[in-house]
């Protein structure tokens, strides 16, 4: 019998299976796409390794020996079942299925995306369990490829190879302010006299906004740089500052408190908003989910593209 068994060829099992059940070297060859002498020799090396003939001449062919009658069945069972491993998707169940999504969004993600896409996974999926990890921008490409998050949405545009990308909108930036500000401020001369507060979360790109003031020769204008967007509703409802912020973050400020949004008297950048991941997950049936519901939750109409439309080479901006 065999004595070490990690030294065996586990390729040698192929031609195993293929002779009991053609019960001809020739015939199992010509399955496996090998030629005659390279069955035969995939045979007396069985042979070797087992210590058996393994199969013997009879008047319909090969018979098997007890040896071979034990060990085969066991074989092609393992076999098979790789092969369904290996050639099939794996089926996603979302109502059995008890993944923990992980994502990564900055605080202002938090409150435009979160909620929905909470709702959404907890309806369909109702045992699986979402996370925010919110992880810095330049470090998204490496938690990706390390699997430390599943996906990721801001404004940013990894270009790292094997990171993949999708846009699901663009949006403009508003001035926000208290409902009886200076009415003066909603005009170029008046706003470019008003105290400015702006914020540049870590976990997406919204820097642009103080580099578009910098352009303007309005960087001296910025009077408090806050770290998160949750601090600025209360920030301008003292009614002394104007925020600048990207439009769906104002609508939910105005609804919540007392507080006005108006175009920026300036020229200002359009932003993109999308959606990250990396590419080792194409076909993973978990991941496929839940970037469906992403898309179907937020890709506008005039940004529709395929899923996997870019692919990252290079170094990250």
């Amino acid at each position: 019998m065999l004595a070490q068994f990690h030294r065996l060829d586990l390729n040698l099992l192929r031609v195993l299976v293929a002779i009991d059940r053609c019960r001809s070297v020739t015939e199992a060859g010509r399955r496996l796409a090998l030629s005659q002498p390279a069955t035969s020799n995939a045979l007396a090396r069985l042979r070797e390794a087992f210590d058996d003939r393994l199969f013997v001449r009879a008047a319909g062919g090969l018979m098997p020996t007890p040896l071979a009658e034990r060990i085969v069945p066991i074989a092609a069972q393992h076999l098979e079942s790789l092969e369904a491993a290996l050639t099939e998707p794996e089926a996603f169940d979302p109502l059995k299925s008890v993944a923990e999504w992980r994502l990564s969004l900055s605080d202002l993600g938090e409150m435009v995306f979160l909620p929905p896409i909470a709702d959404a996974v907890r309806r369909e999926a109702p045992r699986t369990r979402l996370a925010n990890l919110g992880v810095p921008a330049e470090r998204v490409a490496d938690a990706l490829g390390r699997r430390e998050i599943d996906l990721a949405i801001g404004i940013m545009d990894p270009k790292q190879r094997g990171i993949r990308s999708t846009l699901l909108f663009r949006e403009r930036y508003l001035a926000l302010g208290r409902r009886d500000c200076p009415a003066g401020w909603r005009s170029r001369t008046g706003f470019t006299d008003a105290a400015l507060v702006v914020a540049a979360p870590t976990a997406t790109y919204h820097q642009g906004i103080a580099e578009s003031l910098e352009r303007h020769r309005l960087g001296h204008r910025i009077v408090v740089r806050a770290r998160h967007f949750a601090a600025i509703p209360d920030l301008v409802a003292g009614g002394q500052l104007v925020a600048i912020v990207p439009e769906m973050f104002a609508q939910i400020a105005c609804a919540r408190l007392k507080l006005a949004m108006w175009p920026v008297p300036l020229a200002m950048p359009l932003y993109e908003v999308g959606m990250v991941w990396h590419a080792a997950t194409d076909g993973d049936a978990a991941q496929i989910w839940l970037r469906e519901r992403v898309l179907r939750l937020f890709r506008r109409g005039s940004t529709a593209r395929p899923v996997a439309a870019r692919q990252g080479a290079g170094s990250a901006r």
